[in-house]
């Protein structure tokens, strides 16, 4: 222990700067601690003597952490999290739900689907408040404070916990009359000839897609004239007659029955993508991660274009 942390409860020293940074002044950490400014203003003083380093900027209207003072606070956040769970645990208590839960969610999955149930859970546990992040990379979950991820698709990072919440059925549309005159093709290999567009996070120059009555996939070689990792974006240029697309049916639901795409070859689909739940493993989790966790697994299968998981984990 260093002579700065001799008699000072570091703790307390790391409570007071998280509640700096998530205030944004000394004076609404004081309020948040029911103390004083001067007595915020002395324990960073402390906190930084401590550790030799800089904590915050500072200037007549902002203050916001430095590189290092962000890293102090996502490990301070996360240790403080970490005791609450142990003193919940060593009580025996009950803990209710409440703090603050950082989720990251898949851009367009995140503001659509997702909102629905996010809003239940924050109805159902008052006492928690969301960060929602609109992310589709993997997060570096202890370095950004995350507490956990949603992700659609095939989950190859070691060392997570996946909860698999749900699949997402996948078949090919158009726009009306892409394919020419008639009724839309029927068979799947009469695709190949269209042009199409790709998500470039799921697909590039090739779909596979399964006869859901005798079980035979396809493999169909395809020329993309545009590739994007927007599902919005992939869309709309299907909306626009730009290609077919192999596209998630809950993002086309309200389309197809509208009449504004086309479903083709109906009796083929691709894979489902699984919905997955990540999470760091942790022997102790906070009840507003176990509430989060609980609330996704019941709502996820229930939404529009979703389907319940063939199996409940990776």
């Amino acid at each position: 222990m260093t002579k700065a942390f001799a008699g000072a409860d570091r703790l307390e020293l790391l409570l007071t700067f998280v509640r700096i940074v998530d205030g944004g002044s000394l004076s609404a950490a004081a309020v948040a601690l029911g103390t004083t400014q001067p007595t915020i203003s002395r324990r960073l003083q402390q906190l930084e003597r401590s550790l030799g380093l800089n904590l915050l900027q500072r200037s007549t209207h902002t203050m916001k952490p430095t590189e290092d003072g962000q890293r102090c606070y996502e490990h301070a956040r996360a240790l403080l999290e970490r005791w609450d769970a142990v003193e919940a645990d060593l009580r025996g208590v009950q803990e209710e739900p409440r703090g603050r839960l950082r989720v990251v969610v898949p851009h367009a999955f995140g503001q659509q689907q997702l909102v629905a149930p996010l809003l239940d859970f924050l109805r159902r546990h008052p006492e928690v408040s969301v960060e929602w992040l609109l992310h589709d990379r993997l997060p570096d979950f202890i370095a950004q404070g995350v507490d956990c991820a949603i992700r659609v698709g095939v989950v190859e990072e070691p060392g997570l916990v996946a909860v698999r919440l749900a699949e997402v059925p996948r078949f090919v549309v158009a726009a009306p009359g892409l394919w020419g005159s008639g009724a839309p093709p029927a068979d799947a290999r009469a695709l190949e000839a269209l042009p199409w567009l790709a998500a470039g996070s799921f697909y590039r120059d090739e779909v596979e897609l399964q006869d859901r009555r005798s079980g035979e996939w396809l493999r169909l070689a395809i020329r993309p004239r545009l590739t994007t990792d927007s599902l919005y974006a992939l869309r709309e240029a299907a909306r626009g007659g730009a290609g077919a697309a192999l596209i998630s049916s809950w993002l086309v639901a309200e389309d197809l029955a509208a009449g504004r795409l086309v479903q083709l070859a109906p009796d083929w689909a691709a894979a489902p993508l699984p919905v997955y739940l990540l999470h760091p493993p942790a022997r102790l989790q906070p009840a507003r991660l176990r509430a989060f966790i609980a609330t996704m697994r019941a709502a996820m299968p229930t939404l529009s274009g979703m389907v319940a998981p063939t199996r409940a984990s990776a």
